[in-house]
């Protein structure tokens, strides 16, 4: 066998002008700059998800707010629903039961409401009322259209607007809802009669006793 030619250990360079200490210090000053530019990647890396998370964040509130909006709504529409139905329902009822409160009116008038009548009639008003039947049209109001029925007309010199002069059927509601407008007989003022305010201004003028224009 050959005899192998003792080698040499290999030495790390070193600069002419520096000793191991100054190249130990360099070397670790390229790998701090080498390393820099990682971790500057993982910050923007970091802050992308962050930017991320919270456009998620506010894509779902806004969906929670959306859906918390539509389904206030949707609760307000299905209690004005219900209040409706009732409404409709209790007017139906109340409808059927209109004709009897006329008998009732009618015996109360005569003076037959009288006895054992008497106390299943007032029941019957007392329920009714207590389902929110109330009844309108009395003498001496104006007439209105969309709550009185006129079935008879004249004039009146007493009068200074139409008015409803006698009831000949009362009218009911429940709530806002008018199941049946009063029938009523009407009176108008008679025709070129003068306005109640120039025959009171007149009055007052010969109580003073002013001169008569020339």
């Amino acid at each position: 066998m050959s005899e192998e030619t003792p080698g040499f250990e290999e030495k790390p360079e070193v600069p002419a002008d520096g000793t191991p200490e100054e190249t130990e210090a360099a070397a670790s000053a390229d790998k701090a700059e080498a390393a820099a530019p990682a971790g500057d990647a993982t910050d923007v890396a970091l802050l992308a998800q962050l930017d991320q998370a919270r456009k998620a964040l506010e894509e779902r509130t806004a969906d929670l707010q959306r859906l918390q909006a539509e389904y206030q709504n949707y609760r307000r529409r299905v209690e004005r629903d219900r209040v409706t139905v009732k409404e409709i329902a209790v007017a139906g009822l109340l409808s059927d039961l209109l004709p009897v409160l006329d008998d009732v009116g009618r015996a109360r008038d005569h003076g037959e409401l009288v006895g054992g009548f008497k106390s299943v009639a007032e029941s019957l008003e007392t329920v009714v009322a207590k389902m929110g039947l109330q009844q309108f049209g009395k003498e001496g109001e104006p007439f209105d259209p969309t709550i009185h029925e006129a079935l008879m007309h004249s004039y009146a010199p007493d009068v200074t607007e139409t008015t409803c002069v006698a009831i000949l059927q009362p009218g009911y509601r429940i709530g806002e809802r008018t199941i049946r407008p009063a029938r009523v007989a009407v009176a108008e003022p008679q025709p070129g009669a003068a306005p109640a305010k120039d025959d009171a201004k007149s009055s007052t003028d010969e109580e003073s006793g002013a001169p008569e224009e020339g």
